[in-house]
């Protein structure tokens, strides 16, 4: 066998379906994020402003947060040395979980590597765990959510978006004495649109089903003290598991569930993916620790990014650009093609120094390839107006239509940012 070529035809396909991903090599200025250097093809390195960074409030570059890394890797080393039952668990370790529990006022709460493990082993085991258990799915739920339902081996119902409805028939046709777990996410990220949270809580104690939410794209962000869209809604004691990220809004790195403490004891206990995985490294554990103590403290970080969200979003409309309406901080730009979204993100690359990714299946569906963008506190509007400009310049070039604003929408969108940039 041509194993060689096998590999090389499933890339191929990719390139064919014009879904092949390539990377562009950045390097973020800490001092001056969201400003960056790229490396192109020759090695030489040219500016760049990122617009689609996950890093939400720019936190991977806030001097306490960097300081809190470099002393703790200073202290204790470069890496964990292994699984924390191997090489022991760190202090930073220990004091990263009790400030997690804190934040959404649980009894405990356990890290794992990263967001997309935290999902795979916080649904599969606690379904598992759970006997006859059914799982009651959102239509769009991310990739690591679905690989947890499915690495349960459990029965699993999925149900329209967002559609409680739809939930309720599911959650009615099952005897209540039955396992159900509901799970779904706060902020859907590619859209930007948000669960009613109250909602589903109010059916899950109706019909007696426990509930995991993925919180990812809204810690830090939302809430009094960014504990995300349940605290902002508050009802983060009538969900049953809050499961989120170090790496968005915390920005720096690892996932995390939190929860009853028998529930988190079980998921350390029994789940492979955590028991056989090496830590993070203390240094990372003192980062994220002092992220969020900021964050709980700094309602006017989340003040200044839903501004800069809600400007741009007004800016991009007035100007004729699709930008697809939602209640959130994300900024997707409808373009609708493969091709045409990767085009457009070149051009934007090439010849006005931003990037911004282009969303591509089979992260959204077919049809409905977009441009997401993410502003953070740290773009001001002077690189609103400059982002507006460029955008209308690449849909110009592309031919693609531009839809005139409203009236009203159109007469305070660009001339304001302007004068407020001068």
């Amino acid at each position: 066998m041509d194993y060689r070529a096998t590999f090389q035809a499933a890339v191929d396909r990719l390139k064919d379906e014009r879904r092949y991903r390539v990377f562009c090599e950045l390097e973020r200025e800490a001092a001056r994020f969201p400003h960056a250097g790229r490396r192109d093809a020759a090695g030489e390195r040219r500016p760049v402003t990122i617009w689609c960074s996950n890093d939400y409030l720019g936190m991977g570059r806030h001097p306490e947060v960097i300081a809190a890394m470099q002393d703790a890797a200073g202290r204790f080393g470069a890496g964990a040395g292994g699984t924390r039952n191997i090489s022991g668990t760190s202090r930073a370790m220990v004091e990263l979980e009790a400030e997690l529990a804190d934040l959404h006022g649980k009894e405990a709460a356990l890290v794992f590597t990263s967001g997309w493990i935290s999902n795979l082993a916080g649904i599969s085991t606690i379904a598992q765990l759970l006997p006859d258990c059914l799982i009651l799915s959102d239509g769009l739920n991310h990739n690591s959510m679905i690989e947890g339902v499915r690495r349960a081996g459990c029965e699993r119902k999925v149900w329209r978006h967002n559609d409680v409805a739809h939930l309720e028939e599911l959650l009615a046709a099952e005897p209540r004495e039955r396992a159900k777990l509901i799970v779904f996410e706060s902020l859907y990220s590619m859209d930007g649109d948000i669960a009613p949270i109250v909602a589903i809580a109010d059916l899950a104690e109706k019909y007696g089903a426990m509930t995991y939410i993925d919180e990812v794209h809204a810690v830090g962000l939302y809430g009094a003290r960014g504990a995300g869209v349940c605290e902002r809604d508050g009802v983060m004691d009538r969900i049953d598991v809050i499961e989120g990220t170090l790496a968005k809004g915390f920005g720096v790195l690892g996932g995390y569930i939190a929860g009853d403490a028998a529930l988190i004891d079980a998921v350390r206990s029994h789940a492979p993916a955590f028991i056989f995985s090496t830590a993070l490294p203390p240094a990372v554990c003192a980062a994220a620790r002092a992220s969020i103590r900021l964050l709980k403290q700094r309602p006017d970080l989340r003040t200044a990014h839903q501004r800069q969200a809600r400007m741009t979003k007004h800016a991009l409309a007035a100007a004729g650009l699709p930008v697809m309406e939602n209640p959130s901080h994300i900024v997707p730009v409808f373009v609708g093609d493969a091709e045409t979204c990767k085009a457009a993100s070149d051009l934007l690359l090439e010849r006005h120094a931003i990037y911004i990714q282009p969303i591509n299946y089979p992260t959204v569906p077919r049809g409905t390839e977009r441009l997401r963008i993410t502003p953070t506190p740290l773009h001001d509007d002077a690189m609103i107006v400059t982002l507006v400009e460029a955008l209308v310049d690449v849909w110009t070039t592309l031919g693609l239509p531009l839809t005139p604003a409203e009236p009203a929408a159109a007469g305070c969108a660009l001339p304001e940012l302007k004068r407020a940039a001068e």
